[in-house]
């Protein structure tokens, strides 16, 4: 499944990336690398994606998200660096 497939709302696990060399680098630089999780938050209405990565928000158009290669992640508990979950808080 790709990035551009994920419903709002979803987290899931990169697998691959399949776009252009300096892309790629461009991507892995801001933290999409293979086993990272992304949040989807929003999607517009031209195709692009909002999604979190490692805490950051990032805007990815149709063409990126739909070659980035993904699979759901089911993460009960579980929470991105820098996040605090409800037992954090107590």
């Amino acid at each position: 499944m790709t990035l551009y497939e994920a419903k709002k709302g979803g987290s899931y696990c990169i697998e691959s990336l399949y776009v252009e060399p300096s892309i790629t680098r461009r991507l892995q630089a801001l933290g999409l690398n293979d086993g990272t999780i992304v949040n989807i938050l929003n999607r517009k209405k031209r195709g692009a994606l909002i999604v979190r990565v490692r805490g950051t928000r990032l805007a990815l158009g149709k063409h990126i998200s739909s070659s980035i290669e993904i699979r759901e992640v089911c993460r009960e508990g579980m929470a991105e660096p820098g996040e605090e979950t409800e037992n954090e808080l107590s």
